[in-house]
C-alpha cells in the first residue's frame, strides 16, 4: 500500500505539517505574486479568499500557469466543508496529492484561513478526471472566530454555489447531531442559495453532496448513518423558507447524495490509506444510468456527472467566481446575530414599538388630514405643524435613548438609526406635503394677485407698470413661503431644509410670471392688431372709393385738387399700410417696456404684428374686390366717365351727341382698371412690394406656439410652396376674364339706355303736316281757346305732358297702363268664372267645355293676383320670387 499511495510522489503522508505557503500567507495575506509569477510561487496553491473576505485578483494567473485556462469546459471543481480540525486538508492531500497546510496534533488550532485552491497533483495516474480543482474551505465552529459565524456561512455558500461536488467531512459521532453535523449552517446556506442562485429546478445544475464519514468504527452500519443524515436533511429542507414558486420543491431537485465511510487514520492507518486510494478512483467522469436514480451509494460509481457541471468556461471562471462572492458578501441574510445581539434586538424592537405609540397619537391625525385633503384635491396648510413635529420627534428619541441605550451598543445604534429613519420618513412626508400645499397655494395666490392688479389698472385707465406689479407680488409670495419653510424646520434633522423647495417655488413663480407676461403681451398684441384693423378699414376703403371718380360726393373733393391717378392705387395703399404698422410697432414697443419684456420677446411680438397686419390688409383687399363690390366700383367708375362731363355735370343726351365715342372712351378707361386691380404692384418698380424683406426672418427665439395661429404668407413662408407673386395676386386670370365679361354687359346696358333716351327726343313728323293740321283744325282750336274750361284743361294737359317728357316717364306709364289693362282683364275673367260657378247652367256649360277640350289648354287662374305680376304686368315666374327673397 505504501508503494501505491503517495502524496506528491513523496511516499505516505505523515504528521509533519505541510506549510500552505510562505509565512506571510499563513497569516492570511496573499503571497507577493502577480501576473508574471512563476510556477514555484504557487507551489502550495492559491488563497482564493482570505479571512478578511477579500477575493484574490491573481486567480486567473494561477489557472493559466496550471494550464486550466485552455481546457475550456474540461475541468471540475471540488470543495470540502466541515468543522475545524476534522482533517479536511489531510483528506484532500491524500486524495489529490495537494499540499494544503494541516494541523499539528500538539497545537489543536486553526490551520486553514479563508478558502484555498489547488490543482489535482495525481492526474497522471490515469484513474482520475483531468483538471480537477480542489478548494479547501476554512473550518466551521472554530474558537478563533467564536460567535462570529459570518465567514463560515459565506464560505460554505460560495463552495456550494461554485462546486460540482461538495465533500462534507464529518466524524461518525457527529451524525445525528444538529450543530455537530453543521445542520444549522446548512439550513442558512440552503435558504440563501435558493434566493440568490436558484430560480427553478429545471434550468439549474445540481450539486453532489458527498458525505465522508471519518473514523468509522463499523459498529453502526454505513446504511444506518446514511439514513439518519438523509432524514435530517429532509427535515431541514422542509423547514427552510423558500422563494415564491418553489414552495413544493424537494431537496432532491437540487442535490444528489453520496456517502462513504473511512477508517480511523491514527488507529488504522493502512486501512485508511487503502480506502482513500479506492475513493480516489471515483473522481472520474461518468454518465447517468437510466436504470438507477436517487441515492448514489455504490462504492465504485463516478462522481463527475454532466448535470453537476456549471458550464462556465475555464477562462471565465475567475470572473464568475468573483461575481458569486460579491453577491454573497452583499447578501444580509447570512449575517445572523449572537445571543447578546438577539436580546438587544428584541428589547430595542419592543422599546421602539412602545415609544411609537405616543408618537402616533400626535402624528397620525395630521397624516390623516393631509391624506383627506389630497383625496379631495385641496391640500391645505396645517397650523403649527412644525411645532408639533419638533415636540414629537424630541420626545420619542429621548424615551428610546433612556430605555434602550444600556443594551448592545451596536444593536442600539442600528435600531436607533432604524427608528430615526422611520420617524424622519413620516415627518419628512408631512413636511414635504406641507411645503407642497404652501407651494401650490402660493402660486395660485400669486397668479390671482397679479391678474387682479392688472385688471384694476385697466379699469382705471392708468398706464400701469406690469413688471412692477409682478416684482412686488413675487417678493410677497417668496417671503410667505420662506416663513412657512422656517416654521417646518426640525431641530437636529439633517434632511430638514427647504432650500430645494424654495428654488422650485421661485422657478414656478418665474414660470407663472413669464406665462402672465406672455398672456399680457398677447393681449397687447391683440389690441394693437385691432387698432391696425380699424385704421386700415377706413384708410383702404377710402382709397378704393377713389377709383376713377372725378365728381363731388364720390370720394373726390368738390373743389381743389383732383384725386390721384388709378395707377398710384397700390403705392398709396402700401404707403398707408407701412405707416400704419410703423405707428403700431411704436405703440407696441413702448407698452412692452412696462412689462419688463426681454428684447427677444419684443422682437417676436413685432414680427408677429407685421405678419398679422399683412393678413388684415389682405383680408381688406379681398373684401374690396369681392365680385359684387368690384363690379359695382367698375360700374360707378364707368358711369362717372360716361354720364358726367369733365366738370362733373350730368350729361343730357341729344341725338347730335357722340354717344358712341364717349362710351368707348369711358369703357376702355374702366377696363384698364381690371389688370391694375389684379396684381398688387408698385408703380415705380412694376413689381410687388418687398413684403419678405419688410416682414423679415423669424427670430431665433420663436417657438412653435408663437407660429401656430399665423396664416402662411407666400414668398415669406417658403415651406408653403407659394411665391411672392402668387401672394400679390388679387384677382386670378379666370376671375378677371369673368369680371370683364360682366362689366361689358353692364356698360352695354348703360349705353343702350342712353341711346334710347336720345332717340326718344327725336321728331319725325314733317313740318307741312303741322300746317295742314293747323288749317284743318282751326275751328276746333278756336272753340277750345274761347271756352275757358277747355283752355285750362289744355294748359294742364300740356304741363303734365311736359313734366312726363322731362322725367322720361312715358315708358313706365305705358307699361303701367298695359299692366293695369292686363290685370283688369284677368279680374274680369275671374269674376265671370265665379258667376258661372254659382249658377247651375254655367257649371253645366263649363263641364261640357272641359269634356270637349279634354282638359287641354286649361289655365289655372287661381294663382293670378296683383302680387303675382312683375313690373311689366306679366305673371312672375318662381325663379323671380326666389330672387326677391334673397
Amino acid at each position: 500500500m505504501e508503494s501505491t499511495l503517495k502524496v506528491n510522489g513523496n511516499g505516505r503522508p505523515h504528521n509533519i505539517k505541510h506549510p500552505s505557503a510562505p509565512s506571510l500567507m499563513m497569516n492570511a495575506h496573499f503571497a507577493s505574486v502577480g501576473e508574471d509569477a512563476s510556477q514555484e510561487a504557487y507551489e502550495h496553491g492559491i488563497q482564493v479568499i482570505d479571512e478578511d473576505k477579500v477575493f484574490n485578483a491573481n486567480l486567473h494567473t494561477y489557472l493559466n500557469l496550471e494550464k486550466i485556462i485552455p481546457a475550456g469546459f474540461n475541468y471540475h471543481l471540488i470543495s470540502v466543508f466541515g468543522s475545524q480540525s476534522t482533517g479536511k486538508s489531510t483528506l484532500l492531500n491524500y486524495l489529490f496529492g495537494t499540499r494544503f497546510g494541516v494541523m499539528a496534533e500538539q497545537e489543536r488550532r486553526q490551520t486553514t484561513k479563508g478558502i484555498w485552491m489547488s490543482k489535482n497533483k495525481r492526474e497522471g495516474s490515469g484513474r482520475m478526471a483531468d483538471n480537477i480543482l480542489v478548494m479547501d474551505v476554512e473550518g466551521t465552529d472554530g474558537r478563533e472566530r467564536g460567535e462570529d459565524q459570518d465567514f463560515e456561512r459565506k464560505s460554505a455558500l460560495f463552495a456550494l454555489a461554485t462546486s460540482e461536488v461538495l465533500i462534507v467531512n464529518i466524524w461518525e459521532h457527529q451524525v445525528g447531531l444538529y450543530q455537530g453535523a453543521n445542520m444549522g449552517l446548512l439550513k442558512t446556506v440552503f435558504e440563501v442559495n435558493l434566493q440568490l442562485f436558484v430560480k427553478d429546478s429545471q434550468n439549474n445544475p445540481k450539486s453532489l453532496l458527498f458525505f465522508v464519514i471519518r473514523d468509522h468504527l463499523g459498529t453502526t452500519p454505513l446504511r444506518n448513518l446514511q439514513n439518519t443524515l438523509l432524514q435530517d436533511l429532509s427535515r431541514l429542507w422542509s423547514s427552510i423558507s423558500k422563494p415564491a414558486g418553489l414552495e413544493n420543491s424537494r431537496i432532491e431537485d437540487y442535490f444528489d447524495f453520496a456517502f462513504v465511510a473511512l477508517p480511523h487514520k491514527i488507529l488504522q492507518p493502512e486501512k485508511f490509506e487503502a480506502e482513500v486510494e479506492r475513493l480516489s478512483t471515483r473522481f472520474r467522469e461518468g454518465y447517468n444510468d437510466p436504470k438507477k436514480s436517487g441515492l448514489m451509494d455504490e462504492a465504485d460509481l463516478p462522481v463527475f456527472l454532466p448535470q453537476y457541471h456549471r458550464r462556465i468556461p475555464a477562462d471565465g471562471f475567475p470572473v464568475y467566481a468573483q461575481g458569486v462572492w460579491d453577491q454573497i458578501v452583499d447578501n444580509k441574510d447570512l449575517d445572523l446575530p449572537t445571543q447578546q445581539e438577539l436580546l438587544a434586538q428584541f428589547r430595542c424592537d419592543e422599546i421602539s414599538r412602545e415609544v411609537l405609540v405616543a408618537f402616533d397619537e400626535k402624528i397620525t391625525p395630521l397624516e390623516d388630514k393631509q391624506a383627506e385633503d389630497a383625496r379631495l384635491g385641496t391640500p391645505a396648510l396645517i397650523l403649527d405643524l412644525g411645532v408639533v413635529m419638533n415636540a414629537a420627534r424630541s420626545a420619542i428619541f429621548k424615551n428610546f435613548e433612556t430605555n434602550a441605550s444600556r443594551y448592545h451598543k451596536g444593536v442600539y445604534t442600528r435600531k436607533r438609526a432604524e427608528l430615526e429613519s422611520k420617524v424622519d420618513g413620516r415627518l419628512k412626508a408631512l413636511s414635504q406635503k406641507q411645503l407642497h400645499a404652501a407651494h401650490k397655494s402660493g402660486v395660485e395666490e400669486f397668479s390671482t394677485a397679479v391678474s387682479t392688479a392688472v385688471k384694476s389698472g385697466q379699469k382705471k385707465g392708468a398706464n400701469y407698470d406690469f413688471a412692477q406689479i409682478v416684482e412686488s407680488e413675487k417678493k410677497k409670495a417668496l417671503a410667505k413661503f420662506e416663513s412657512e419653510g422656517k416654521a417646518l424646520m426640525i431641530e437636529g434633522a439633517p434632511w430638514s431644509h427647504y432650500k430645494q423647495e424654495l428654488n422650485l417655488y421661485r422657478k414656478d413663480l418665474d414660470e407663472v410670471s413669464s406665462r402672465l407676461r406672455k398672456e399680457e403681451m398677447r393681449r397687447l398684441a391683440t389690441r394693437v392688431e385691432r387698432w391696425v384693423r380699424s385704421r386700415l378699414d377706413e384708410s383702404i376703403g377710402l382709397e378704393f372709393n377713389k377709383i376713377g371718380t372725378g365728381r363731388g360726393g364720390s370720394g373726390a373733393p368738390e373743389h381743389g385738387e383732383r384725386p390721384p391717378s388709378e395707377k398710384d392705387l397700390w403705392d398709396r395703399i402700401w404707403t398707408i399700410f407701412t405707416e400704419t404698422v410703423d405707428d403700431a410697432e411704436k405703440r407696441f414697443g413702448e407698452r412692452a417696456q412696462s412689462f419688463d419684456a426681454s428684447p427677444e420677446e419684443v422682437e417676436v411680438g413685432l414680427w408677429r404684428l407685421r405678419r398679422k397686419s399683412w393678413g388684415v390688409l389682405r383680408a381688406k383687399i379681398d373684401e374690396e374686390v369681392m365680385e359684387g363690390n368690384i363690379l359695382l366700383k367698375l360700374r360707378e367708375n364707368f358711369e362717372d366717365k360716361f354720364r358726367y362731363d369733365e366738370h362733373g355735370v350730368p350729361r343730357i343726351w341729344r341725338p347730335t351727341d357722340d354717344i358712341e365715342g364717349i362710351y368707348t372712351k369711358a369703357r376702355e378707361s374702366t377696363i384698364t382698371l381690371i389688370p391694375l386691380l389684379s396684381r398688387f404692384k408698385l408703380k415705380a418698380t412694376s413689381a410687388p412690394p418687398p413684403l419678405d424683406a419688410w416682414i423679415g426672418n423669424a427670430p431665433p427665439s420663436i417657438t412653435s406656439a408663437d407660429e401656430e395661429d399665423l396664416a402662411p404668407i407666400g414668398g415669406v413662408d417658403e415651406d408653403e410652396g407659394k411665391s411672392l407673386e402668387e401672394e400679390m395676386t388679387v384677382l386670378s386670370d379666370t376671375k378677371s376674364a369673368d369680371l370683364l365679361v360682366r362689366f361689358k354687359k353692364t356698360a352695354d346696358g348703360v349705353y343702350v339706355e342712353a341711346k334710347r333716351s336720345a332717340i326718344g327726343g327725336m321728331t319725325q313728323v314733317p313740318l307741312y303736316f303741322y300746317g295742314l293740321l293747323l288749317a284743318l283744325g282751326w275751328n276746333e282750336i278756336m272753340a277750345i281757346l274761347r271756352n275757358p274750361v277747355y283752355f285750362i284743361f289744355l294748359i294742364l294737359l300740356g304741363i303734365g305732358a311736359y313734366v312726363t317728357y322731362t322725367l322720361n316717364l312715358w315708358g313706365p306709364m305705358a307699361r303701367m297702363a298695359n299692366a293695369a289693362s292686363q290685370q283688369a282683364l284677368e279680374v274680369g275673367k275671374e269674376r265671370l268664372r265665379e258667376f258661372l260657378e254659382t249658377s247651375e247652367t254655367g257649371r253645366q256649360a263649363m263641364a261640357m267645355s272641359n269634356r270637349q277640350s279634354g282638359g287641354a289648354g286649361r289655365r289655372d287662374y287661381d294663382d293670378i293676383s296683383m302680387d303675382t305680376l312683375n313690373g311689366d304686368g306679366k305673371k312672375k315666374h318662381k325663379d323671380e320670387d326666389d330672387l326677391d327673397d334673397i
